[in-house]
């Protein structure tokens, strides 16, 4: 039963405008001054001042920062530059608020279900915050308890960032947010519930059973409510603790990063949405030449129509053949609509950019351009092209597709990975057929409890 602090409540909902209005009132103000009334701002100074604000709330506003920071084209580059800034490592909730959240979710006698549980927070994110726990058996446990009045909190943001799209349209109409916003809105408010998470895990653990590199927590039922998820603690190192390893080393961790996120893919039309570098940890393998990986957090996972997965595989043939026809089916597939000539061939242009390390059948970095600025410069290309030409509405699937392959390809770089990626990738597509996937997906989906994709 809910408590008072679970409620989407009224009052809950006015403390939460109370605390976010100015930062991002102020945001809409001075764009639209700068829009409506030619009036010139310090825009950097500006993003600078919000990015503070936000990084002192915890709750899905921050989360949502992270997000927009990564979309391209969404926001003005300064308020990029700062948003991306902002940190998953929150100050965590103190000992009284841990007592009576796992009192809410367990009972008076919680602590007699535990052998040991730690009084610090081992990591603090924007939605919850995970402790360490022994069970009575001795297994370690990680246990992540949810912020108080996180539903009041999603509800209040969701409104604030409609205002900041409505505002920033006004300043470009290049990209529609409607729908952009509508997926944020969805995934956020399924990752209040973490009874869904512990089916995205058990998910997870079905979809990567054959992957021996590539770990999943397992959920404890008996201590896990839709407040407080418990699962096994999985020991591991910051992803980033490799990055100066030898490059062999860097290479299978990579490899393993790439099957972590594409054989859901591919196989079942299922992606992790949220890339930030927490969300999964290295460790080293039983056997000598091997490294695996952990994923950790499975509370933004999007799973996509089968149609969705052959358009991406579509306008991959359809870039490598040059066939115009194709790249139209793949796109249209997606749900753009209103396609001229001329749109088309800007957004093959982006796409050529995305698919680039895939069509080269050999070993090289994920990107070999000029660190960043040749896609940053392709971008702005393409983004002026669109506004030119009446603009677009991104169908709202590529948020958080967008935001998964900016996420990884970002662990990529860091790595300075060399890798066939071509070879990786034809090892998942090359047996593709659209009805199997379809079979494969409502039979997992089925197996864990969770509805078909929409």
């Amino acid at each position: 039963m809910a408590t008072d602090e679970e409620r989407n409540t009224l009052g809950g909902r006015v403390r939460r405008y109370a605390r976010v209005g100015a930062a991002v009132g102020g945001f809409a103000a001075r764009l639209g001054a700068e829009r409506v009334f030619g009036l010139r701002i310090d825009r950097g100074k500006h993003a600078g001042d919000l990015r503070a604000a936000l990084g002192g709330l915890k709750g899905p506003l921050m989360k949502v920062a992270q997000l927009m920071s990564t979309i391209p084209d969404a926001l003005p580059d300064e308020y990029v530059h700062e948003l991306i800034q902002l940190q998953s490592d929150a100050p965590s909730m103190g000992w009284p608020f841990v007592k009576r959240r796992m009192a809410s979710e367990l009972g008076e006698d919680w602590e007699n279900r535990f052998k040991s549980f730690e009084r610090t927070a081992a990591a603090a994110a924007s939605l919850g915050q995970v402790h360490r726990a022994v069970a009575p058996d001795g297994a370690k446990l990680a246990c992540k308890l949810q912020y108080p009045d996180m539903q009041s909190a999603v509800e209040a943001d969701l409104r604030q960032l409609k205002l900041v799209f409505a505002i920033y349209e006004r300043y470009d109409r290049a990209i529609t947010t409607r729908e952009i916003h509508a997926e944020i809105a969805e995934r956020l408010r399924e990752e209040l519930d973490y009874a869904r998470e512990a089916k995205h895990m058990a998910l997870y653990a079905r979809m990567l059973r054959k992957e021996k590199h590539i770990h999943v927590p397992r959920v404890v039922p008996a201590l896990s409510t839709r407040r407080l998820l418990t699962m096994t603690w999985l020991d591991g190192v910051k992803l980033l603790a490799v990055k100066d390893a030898p490059v062999e080393r860097r290479n299978r961790v990579a490899l393993n990063m790439f099957r972590a996120w594409y054989v859901p893919f591919y196989g079942y039309g299922v992606i992790h949405g949220d890339p930030h570098l927490g969300n999964y940890s290295a460790r080293p393998a039983e056997a000598e030449g091997e490294d695996d990986i952990n994923l950790l957090d499975f509370g933004c996972i999007r799973v996509f129509p089968p149609r969705f997965v052959g358009g991406v595989i579509d306008l991959y043939w359809a870039l490598r053949r040059g066939d115009r026809d194709l790249a139209v089916h793949a796109y249209e597939t997606w749900g753009f609509t209103g396609l001229s000539k001329e749109i088309i061939a800007a957004l093959n242009r982006w796409a050529a950019f995305v698919y680039a390390p895939l069509m080269e059948d050999r070993t090289r970095l994920i990107e070999e351009t000029n660190s960043g600025v040749y896609g940053r410069e392709v971008a702005e290309k393409v983004h002026a092209d669109i506004r030119r030409l009446g603009g677009v509405t991104p169908p709202r699937e590529f948020v958080l597709m967008d935001r998964a392959a900016i996420g990884l390809g970002s662990v990529f770089l860091h790595l300075k990975a060399e890798v066939n990626w071509h070879r990786l990738f034809h090892d998942l597509i090359d047996d593709f057929e659209l009805k199997a996937l379809a079979k494969r997906q409502a039979a997992a989906l089925g197996a864990v409890g969770l509805p078909p994709a929409a």
